[in-house]
């Protein structure tokens, strides 16, 4: 007689009832879930009980998304449809002389690249105007008489030259007394008498013991030169 059960029966038995545990198991936790935590209750003194219902995270989060995902409309015009206007009352001709007065405008250089970080350029410096040089003005009194600038004196005339003769000796006529005085002109001795001329050009004016006065006729100027006693030094 075999009283033993069958080990295969045994362990079939045993998973079936694994089986049904979890899924026992699984319902109840899957309806705690859902139910959530009881709802709060106030306990102020004095004041009747507030229940205050805890909003899931996954209730919030999808009430902040609503909020800020919005689609984005353009809009042409106005919003109010009252402020917008008639297209019926839009004149279409187009304006050819205020186009050609936009044409004409001429940019204005930049004064600085957006795109380049520094300093701007300083402004160009004002062009300096050169102003005419203005002499002194005489200021005439109203009962002085008007002053006159002075003209310039004329230039003095030229300098006669220094002449080049030696006076060395002079002598005297016992008949009549006239002096003739001995000139050296380089190698050329000369005799010349009181008004006599020499070279053409000198004319002698006095002769005197010490020295001799010639007169130069070209430069209308006289000199005067000393007694020399060895002329040829």
């Amino acid at each position: 007689m075999n009283l033993g059960a069958d080990p295969k029966k045994i362990a079939w038995l045993a998973g079936i009832l694994v089986i049904g545990g979890g899924i026992i198991y699984y319902a109840d936790f899957s309806s705690s879930d859902s139910s959530g935590p009881a709802p709060a209750v106030s306990t102020v003194p004095g004041a009747p009980p507030v229940s205050r219902s805890p909003v899931r995270q996954a209730d919030r989060r999808r009430v902040t998304n609503q909020g800020l995902i919005q689609d984005w409309k353009p809009r042409l015009g106005p919003k109010n449809p009252e402020d917008r206007p008639d297209p019926a009352t839009i004149d279409p001709t187009l304006h050819l002389d205020l186009l050609a007065k936009v044409q004409a405008v001429e940019a204005a250089p930049a004064g600085r690249n957006l795109f380049v970080f520094g300093a701007a350029p300083p402004p160009p410096a004002a062009a300096v105007i050169a102003l005419p040089k203005v002499g002194p003005i005489a200021v005439n009194h109203p009962e002085a008489p008007p002053v006159m600038n002075p003209k310039p004196p004329p230039p003095p005339p030229p300098a006669a030259p220094a002449m080049t003769f030696k006076y060395y000796g002079y002598k005297i006529s016992k008949t009549d007394g006239h002096k003739a005085a001995f000139l050296l002109d380089g190698d050329d001795i000369l005799i010349a008498g009181e008004n006599d001329t020499v070279k053409r050009r000198y004319r002698v004016v006095r002769i005197g013991v010490n020295s001799i006065t010639i007169e130069d006729t070209q430069f209308k100027s006289t000199q005067t030169l000393q007694l020399q006693e060895n002329p040829s030094a």
